[in-house]
């Protein structure tokens, strides 16, 4: 009897089936230092257990993307290891912090199937849940994912597209318990920008780029124990290129908005996404961002804005064609609500 895993193909998947993923987590400080050794992300509640104390927080959570990345690199080896690509993500919520100690496991249900016209793959919608060590839900998201087909005369499934929100609601966002603005230090925080000082329809270029590299890549991707076979094996695409993990491409994009964003400090929801088109090492990625919208919140001092966060390997405010297809140099194309001091 075979012992080692091939991973789930197209044909393996259900409407309904849940999968329990393997192997919980536990987070150390370590993952913080590792993830801003990586990028490097400067906001001040995820630096500073003293910062994060004057704003109502019992510590320093690790970084609201170290805390996705963690749970999403759970269900790669049971959605995505024989992916071709991950296409985007939907209704995404953080629902509480993570702290260093929590241990993170994960589980998904398979919400859509539709199979491609090849025949050779489809694409599988699932919704994950995070759960730390109380099965408590600390995130959730929808994702899609293209994955191929073990074998392409297997019949197509029943096609089931799920309907999905194209944004999460202000009155749907959950601010972490205690959260206070109201003592917000601007210096230490770095810039002075409040929520007022943000108009709908502004555009931010973050100026720096970063080239990517292949060993950042490797590190990365391994230290959330993601095994899609496009990271890490040349051969598995036909091009004999390494995919870069789109996480890693939404760290980076974040990281570099801290220069026009410092104050942009908690990701509480994901609207939606999606990584336009690949990336390699080598590539120098660039970011900017627009303000879609701004809302008000129940906690003392807290407001959100609605952001647009494009990374690109070209020049800035540039999104899509004529044709309306994403420009060949945009890479990522993320939509989510940060909190910020008002």
């Amino acid at each position: 009897m075979a012992k080692t895993n091939p991973g789930r193909f197209f044909e393996d998947y259900r409407v309904g089936q849940v999968i329990a993923h393997a192997v919980p987590r536990t987070v150390s400080g370590g993952e913080r230092a590792v993830y801003h050794a990586l990028y490097p992300a400067r906001q001040a509640i995820y630096s500073s257990d003293a910062f994060a104390e004057s704003c109502g927080l019992e510590k320093s959570p690790i970084d609201d993307l170290a805390a996705f990345h963690l749970v999403f690199g759970k269900t790669v080896p049971d959605i995505s290891l024989n992916a071709v690509a991950n296409l985007g993500y939907a209704e995404g919520r953080w629902l509480k912090p993570v702290y260093p100690g929590d241990t993170l496991r994960a589980e998904s249900e398979v919400i859509g199937l539709k199979q491609n016209s090849n025949g050779k793959s489809g694409v599988v919608w699932v919704r994950t849940r995070g759960l730390n060590q109380w099965d408590e839900t600390v995130l959730s998201y929808v994702r899609w994912v293209m994955v191929r087909k073990r074998d392409p005369e297997a019949p197509a499934p029943q096609t089931v597209i799920p309907e999905l929100a194209p944004a999460v609601a202000p009155g749907d966002l959950v601010l972490p318990e205690g959260l206070d603005f109201l003592q917000y230090d601007y210096t230490l925080a770095g810039e002075p920008h409040r929520c007022g000082d943000y108009e709908i329809g502004e555009t931010i270029d973050h100026v720096d780029g970063v080239t990517v590299e292949e060993a950042e890549h490797m590190l990365a991707t391994r230290l959330w124990q993601n095994t899609a076979k496009v990271h890490f094996d040349a051969t598995a695409r036909p091009d004999g290129k390494r995919l870069i993990y789109g996480g890693h491409v939404i760290s980076l994009a974040r990281a570099q908005s801290f220069n026009g964003l410092a104050n942009a400090q908690m990701i509480v929801a994901l609207n939606g996404g999606a990584h336009a088109n690949p990336c390699f090492a080598g590539d120098t990625v660039r970011a900017w961002s627009e303000v879609l919208d701004k809302a008000e919140t129940s906690a003392p001092g807290v407001g959100a804005l609605r952001l647009r966060l494009v990374a690109t390997k070209g020049a800035p405010f540039e999104l899509k064609g004529e044709d309306g297809k994403y420009r060949p140099d945009v890479l990522l194309d993320l939509d989510y609500w940060a909190l910020v001091p008002v």
